[in-house]
C-alpha cells in the first residue's frame, strides 16, 4: 500500500512516499481502509524528533509513518473514525477497537477528524478539568482556531453565562463571534486584564482556557475571580510563563491546571461517550467543526509547510 513516511528527523522535506506492507489487525483491533487522515501540529513535532520522551511519547522508530486521526471503512462496511498512535498517513491502518467509533450519517470526513484531537480536547477542558458550571464566564484564548472555536461552541452548549474569546486580528475576532462568543478581544498580554474585565461587564471571570502561555498566562491570572480556574493546554507563544507563588493562588482560592489529551487516550481510549456526544452534536448541526484544506496523501509535505507558515485555517485533511 502507499504511505507517507520519514526515515530521518527534520522538517516537512523528510516526508517521502513509500510502498509498505499492508497492516494486519490483531485481537481487539480493526483494519480500516483510510478515506481521509487528519493533520496535526503534533505530527510536525514528531517528524522533527520533538516527541521522543515520556511514557506517552516513546522514542519514534525509523522509518515511521505518522498520522493519528483517520476516517475510513471497516471490513464490515461501517464508516468509522479512529485514533492511532501512528500509521494514519497511509491507504490502510489498524485501529484499536477502544479508539474507534462509528460515524453517524451526515458527518463529513473533515468534520469528524476535527472532533478527534481538537474536539476531545475542547470537551475535556470544559467538562473534566475546568468543570465549568452553567452561568459561569469563560475566556477562550485563540477562539477562532480549530480547538478554540469548538471550545466556544461547547461552552455555549454546556450553558456558560458569558463567553469571551481572544484572537489576534479583527478577522479572527469576527469569526469567534460567529461561532458564538459574546465578546471577542485582543489577546495580547499588555492590557489583558482590563480588556477581559471590560468584556465581562467589569467583573473578574470564572474560567480561562489558555493555549498561548508565556506573558499571556501571567496576565490571565490577574483576570480570575474567587474560585477561578485557569487551564493551560498549549504554549503557542513559545515563551515561558513566570513561576506562580502559592500565596497568589490562595488569596482568591484560584486553581491552575494543565491538560494534554494523549495521556488520557492512553488510559481510557479515544472512543466512548465524549466523542459520541461530539459527533451527535455535529450531526444535529449544533456544533460546527472548522474544516480547512484537503490535500492528496502524496502532498503531505505541502500540508505541513502550509501549517508551519500559518497559511491554514481549520482541520487539514489528507486523501489517499
Amino acid at each position: 500500500m502507499r504511505a507517507m513516511r520519514f526515515e530521518r528527523f527534520g522538517g516537512p522535506e523528510v516526508l517521502v512516499e513509500a510502498h509498505v506492507p499492508d497492516p494486519v489487525a490483531g485481537v481487539g483491533e480493526t483494519l480500516v481502509e483510510v478515506e481521509a487522515a487528519g493533520v496535526n501540529f503534533g505530527d510536525i513535532k514528531q517528524i522533527a524528533g520533538e516527541h521522543t520522551d515520556g511514557p506517552y511519547a516513546p522514542k519514534t522508530p525509523l522509518p515511521h509513518v505518522p498520522g493519528m486521526e483517520v476516517v475510513g471503512r471497516a471490513a464490515d462496511g461501517r464508516r468509522v473514525l479512529g485514533y492511532v498512535a501512528q500509521g494514519g498517513y497511509a491507504e490502510k491502518t489498524v485501529v484499536a477497537d477502544r479508539d474507534l467509533v462509528t460515524l453517524p450519517e451526515g458527518v463529513g470526513a473533515g468534520e469528524a477528524l476535527a472532533l478527534l484531537v481538537q474536539g476531545l480536547t475542547a470537551w475535556h477542558l470544559l467538562r473534566s478539568v475546568a468543570r465549568t458550571r452553567a452561568g459561569e464566564s469563560v475566556v477562550v484564548h485563540a477562539g477562532a482556531g480549530g480547538t478554540g472555536s469548538l471550545v466556544v461552541q461547547l461552552a455555549r452548549e454546556f450553558g456558560a453565562g458569558r463567553i469571551i474569546a481572544t484572537a489576534s486580528s479583527d478577522e479572527k475576532r469576527a469569526a469567534a463571534l460567529e461561532f458564538g462568543a459574546d465578546a471577542a478581544i485582543d489577546g495580547d498580554a499588555e492590557g489583558y486584564r482590563e480588556r477581559v474585565l471590560d468584556a465581562n461587564h467589569g467583573r473578574p471571570v470564572d474560567v480561562i482556557l489558555d493555549a498561548v502561555g508565556g506573558p499571556v498566562l501571567d496576565s490571565a491570572l490577574d483576570a480570575l475571580g474567587y474560585l477561578g480556574r485557569l487551564v493551560t493546554y498549549g504554549a503557542s507563544s513559545r515563551q515561558t510563563a513566570s513561576a506562580i507563588a502559592p500565596s497568589r493562588l490562595a488569596v482568591d482560592s484560584i486553581t491552575v491546571a494543565g491538560f494534554w489529551l494523549i495521556p488520557l487516550i492512553a488510559r481510557q481510549g479515544a472512543g466512548g461517550a465524549a466523542l459520541e456526544e461530539l459527533l451527535d452534536l455535529t450531526a444535529r448541526r449544533r456544533l460546527r467543526p472548522l474544516v480547512g484544506a484537503e490535500y492528496d496523501l502524496t502532498r503531505a509535505r505541502d500540508a505541513h509547510e502550509d501549517m508551519l507558515g500559518r497559511r491554514t485555517r481549520g482541520k487539514l485533511v489528507l486523501r489517499p
